[in-house]
């Protein structure tokens, strides 16, 4: 893209600030800032105005969830479906690694945090460690597709390299990057990074398939015959993954999505509660649940939303496809975004200042006719890592993995 042409651009959604040090940049800022512009949605801005009107929600009611003690009735035979997929190369799994290890202290990405106490034991490590565990009761391997974004992918593939990918096998492992979505301001107007660069972000959890599909990792999946993926985030060390009766039971229910599922400690924990909205599965967001769904019961007098999602999912590929021709909802976030003021100087800030953008997996979810909310034991597979200390932080996943037998 050429001056002109992005002068044109920026000027259709009013940003022409972006442009305000051009003239001082150096030859290969220019091309890097003309390359974003080039890249960048801006559309997504124009959200900002009408951001009220976004999203809204349905009737939700309660969703039938398969328990503990359903699944233990029919493990072998689940179990046994779930394994003959594996070897016969239909699943692939998919890591969320795009974020930062920022509220761990840490500048690197959060794949790479060492939770270890007596001999180091990374967070990617673990994760690998346990698909390894499918690897060798399936004996076959499973393809690993590990999403990166513009701000850890150097590192986390070389940190890959460098740790011989855990005895992984490389040729089983593919990288590719998140898309970036602008950040801007409460009037939407986009942030400047630096001076040759807008500010943006990772496009939410939902935009994970469009970014393969942008980076041809979907080119190579339909080459391997890959028909189920996966996916889950980095922060928790203790989940299953490819769990062979989780896929069985998926395939054997003919689920459109399996959802791995946890009881929830409170009504008011800060997971997304698993239900229906019209009909259709869905995910309420702990911050959007009201006191009426805190206190709604089922027929047995049990909490009626007390199941609460923790990022594991299996999906088919052909609905995949399907969801991403469509498009996905535009969720707008308020977050801290460190920025340049009007003299070129960098500001962090300590309180919001403005918005991302965001596609959330849910709403992949919400695309389909069917999901299988699968419980699991969550002292056995839920460790999630979102602080240093307190709840849901590294001390906690700690603990529950010694409690697991698993040696730091």
């Amino acid at each position: 893209m050429g001056y002109q042409e992005a002068y044109d651009k920026l000027e259709k959604y009013g940003q022409l600030h972006v442009l305000k040090y051009y003239d001082e940049l150096s030859g290969y800022e220019k091309e890097a800032l003309l390359e974003q512009i080039e890249n960048t949605d801006l559309a997504v801005l124009e959200q900002c105005r009408h951001k009220e009107e976004l999203n809204p929600r349905g009737k939700i009611t309660p969703i039938n969830v398969m328990q503990l003690a359903e699944i233990e009735c029919k493990r072998e035979a689940y179990t046994k479906t779930g394994l003959e997929a594996v070897r016969a190369g239909k699943v692939g799994a998919v890591l969320l690694a795009g974020g930062m290890g920022t509220r761990l202290g840490s500048d690197a990405p959060k794949g790479v945090y060492n939770i270890g106490l007596t001999k180091e034991v990374f967070i990617f490590q673990r994760l690998v460690e346990n698909l390894l565990e499918v690897v060798r009761e399936a004996g076959a391997w499973i393809p690993l597709y590990v999403m990166t974004s513009d701000k850890n992918h150097a590192a986390t593939t070389a940190f890959f390299e460098e740790k011989n990918y855990f005895g992984y096998r490389p040729d089983y492992v593919t990288f590719f990057m998140q898309d970036m979505a602008p950040a801007a301001d409460y009037g939407g107007k986009v942030y400047m990074e630096e001076k040759w660069k807008m500010s943006t972000s990772p496009n939410g959890n939902g935009g994970w398939f469009l970014s393969m599909m942008k980076w041809g990792v979907t080119d190579k999946i339909r080459e391997a015959g890959v028909e189920w993926l996966n996916v889950f985030a980095v922060d928790n060390v203790l989940q299953r993954i490819a769990d062979p009766c989780f896929i069985g039971a998926t395939i054997a229910t003919d689920s459109a999505v399996g959802a791995k599922v946890v009881k929830k400690n409170a009504p008011d924990e800060k997971v997304g509660a698993i239900c229906l909205e019209d009909g259709r599965p869905s995910i309420v967001e702990y911050y959007e649940m009201t006191e009426e769904l805190m206190n709604a019961t089922d027929e047995k007098g049990e909490p009626a939303y007390n199941f609460g999602v923790i990022l594991n999912y299996l999906f088919r590929v052909k609905d995949l496809e399907e969801i991403v021709a469509r498009k996905l909802p535009l969720h707008i976030v308020e977050k801290k975004i460190p920025y340049l003021d009007d003299n070129g100087m960098a500001v962090k800030p300590e309180t919001p200042n403005g918005y991302k953008f965001e596609q959330l997996v849910l709403d992949m979810i919400h695309e389909l006719d069917s999901c299988l909310p699968y419980e699991v034991v969550r002292n056995r597979e839920f460790a999630p890592i979102k602080n240093k200390t307190g709840i849901d932080s590294v001390e906690s996943a700690r603990e529950l993995c010694r409690e697991n037998g698993i040696e730091l």
